[in-house]
């Protein structure tokens, strides 16, 4: 079997990423959960938890323990670096080109 020409809707990594941080975004100071995160993502556990991993290795995001629970909340630099996304995303959207 073939996929060369098969057509998928997958996200891109970075499109993954990028819906992660606006969910944790979005969350405010209280953070956000990893089954919140997912569910609002469209990600499984696992995967919710690798992307956390790398956005906090980029220092766009931390966690705290709060109610017994791993919550994350998005860091100044993660503000900046979401607003810089998003006008990316329209500039690619206004020429028409995947990424």
């Amino acid at each position: 079997m073939e996929f060369k020409n098969r057509k998928t809707s997958y996200r891109t990594q970075i499109h993954a990423l990028g819906d992660v941080l606006e969910v944790i975004k979005d969350g405010g100071r209280d953070g956000v959960i990893v089954s919140v995160i997912g569910r609002k993502a469209n990600l499984s556990h696992y995967p919710v938890l690798k992307k956390c991993d790398i956005l906090m290795s980029a220092g766009l995001i931390e966690s705290v323990i709060k109610n017994q629970n791993k919550t994350f909340i998005i860091t100044e630099k993660g503000l900046r670096f979401i607003q810089e996304y998003q006008e990316f995303q329209i500039l690619v959207e206004s020429l028409n080109l995947r990424y």
